[in-house]
């Protein structure tokens, strides 16, 4: 999950983001370290008028990657 980069793509800084939905920057930052509800994320898309889907675009691309799902570390596969 990469917002960091559409948020960038979009023309906004986190601080802005973090204002559309009120919460502080450092909160923002916090929540996309951590694992975010769909109630958070949502309101992060809605901010962005985007989709939420778009968030995992870069996971369904990196077909030679699979991720821990309970640290969420990537892991190279190799043959």
């Amino acid at each position: 999950m990469d917002i960091k980069s559409i948020i960038k793509q979009k023309g906004l800084t986190m601080e802005e983001v973090a204002e559309r939905i009120g919460v502080s920057r450092v909160t923002l930052s916090q929540t996309l370290s951590g694992n975010p509800t769909m109630n958070t994320l949502q309101r992060i898309a809605d901010a962005l008028e985007c989709k939420v889907g778009e968030f995992f675009l870069d996971e369904l691309e990196e077909k030679n990657f699979i991720v821990c799902p309970k640290c969420g570390a990537r892991f190279e596969l190799k043959e």
